[in-house]
């Protein structure tokens, strides 16, 4: 495991250079994957985390390269990200389905429901159901 600092020239399609800062990197090496921790900072100096899986391929032609995969997250994610991280690291490690699947099944919000109870009290308060039997 290697960690580094520093600063990286980045080259967008204009040849033209731009200074990104890496305030932070974290290099971990698994087996035929590199994964980069890379803490940056914007214009705005506002950190934000880019995670990079890195795979050393063959080509077509007998030449390597490297296919690589990258995530952006930002501050105001890292809790949400980190603690879905956690269960499903969890789920994995406990072989068991006693987690709570959010996406199959997600929390009703209070402000929705709330809502929709005031709105069909509104509409519907001057039904009158003895007039249903006559004609």
């Amino acid at each position: 495991m290697e960690e580094e600092a520093g600063t990286k020239e980045v080259t967008n399609g204009n040849d033209e250079k731009n200074s990104r800062e890496e305030i932070y990197t974290k290099v971990v090496r698994a087996g035929k994957r590199t994964y980069f921790f890379d803490v940056k900072a914007t214009r705005k100096d506002d950190y934000y985390l880019t995670i990079t899986e890195s795979k050393k391929r063959q080509g077509k032609e007998g030449k390597f390269f490297y296919e690589k995969h990258k995530i952006f997250l930002y501050k105001e994610d890292f809790d949400k990200f980190a603690e879905g991280l956690k269960d499903a690291v969890a789920y994995i490690g406990n072989g068991k389905s006693d987690l709570k699947e959010e996406i199959l099944m997600p929390e009703p919000e209070t402000e929705t429901i709330k809502e929709t109870a005031d709105l069909s009290t509104r509409e519907f308060t001057n039904v009158d159901f003895d007039d249903l039997g006559k004609k």
